[in-house]
């Protein structure tokens, strides 16, 4: 009896597909309104002006400009002060003759 009997199926070969998150558009990089610049999962970037963050933490603009990452001190519900990264939009300012 050295056969195996019902065998069953493996657990391998299966993986999920990739969400694709990340900075879409860095900074320094000119955007249009409702483009998207950073897809994340949580606030890992905080939203600063000009910008909004969708339901799946996604964040996009609400004007057309130029990306801004900066980096600001937020003091936590327990009062510590902390690092955080915040994305915002500064608008481009047309001159007309």
């Amino acid at each position: 009896m050295a056969h195996r009997k019902a065998g069953g199926s493996t657990t391998l070969g299966r993986d999920s597909v990739s969400k694709r998150l990340g900075v879409k558009i860095f900074g320094g990089q000119k955007v249009d309104i409702g483009q998207i610049i950073v897809r994340q999962r949580g606030t890992r970037f905080r939203v600063g002006r000009n910008v909004k963050r969708a339901e799946d933490d996604t964040i996009f603009a609400l004007k057309k400009g130029i990306v801004r990452f900066v980096n600001k001190k937020v003091r936590l519900f327990t009062g510590k002060l902390e690092s955080r990264k915040f994305v915002s939009v500064d608008e481009l300012k047309i001159k007309m003759k």
